[in-house]
């Protein structure tokens, strides 16, 4: 009596289910959620700082515009139209230029734009903060390089303006 033999026992379904069953386990190695947790564990992921001009965004209301956003605390972030997650809002700063006058005795007096101000245009700086790998090209979000001059977009509750990236710092 013989036995059937291990290739024998196998049809053309079984090779392709084992194709099948490769082809997943190789996503779920390569999934950008598992890279993201094996940096994190292997300590490459480090606090990132990021800088985000906002210039000329007409508005009706900017100051409660910068408020909202402030009481939201976190804003989403679109890098090179791919969402990247969220991160961390820790400040806006005003942006509004300023207007110099010499007066006759020769002090200077320095005044926010009121053309600004009655045209109701917002120029901000947002303040990021988040969790990034640091390559030596730079600064990595959530796969996508970070770099001063990248266009951005910016996304919260009440809001969707684009930006330009102005400062990236990591500690």
């Amino acid at each position: 009596m013989s036995r059937p033999t291990l290739l024998k026992q196998f049809t053309p379904i079984d090779g392709i289910a084992a194709i099948v069953a490769l082809i997943a386990l190789g996503g779920v190695l390569w999934s950008p959620k598992l890279s993201h947790s094996l940096a994190r564990a292997t300590g490459l992921m480090r606090p990132v700082q990021v800088s985000v001009d906002v210039r000329n965004v007409p508005t009706a209301e900017p100051n409660a515009l910068i408020e909202a956003a402030l009481a939201q605390g976190s804003t989403s972030i679109v890098i090179r139209n791919q969402p990247a997650g969220s991160l961390k809002l820790k400040g806006i700063e005003d942006l509004r230029s300023k207007l110099v006058a010499v007066q006759p005795d020769g002090s200077v007096v320095i005044a926010t734009d009121p053309n600004l101000a009655a045209n109701s245009i917002l120029d901000a700086r947002f303040i990021l903060e988040g969790d990034g790998t640091v390559s030596k090209t730079g600064v990595v979000l959530a796969g996508t390089k970070l770099k001063i001059g990248t266009p951005v977009e910016l996304e919260g509750s009440s809001y969707r303006i684009n930006g330009t990236v102005s400062g990236v710092s990591f500690q």
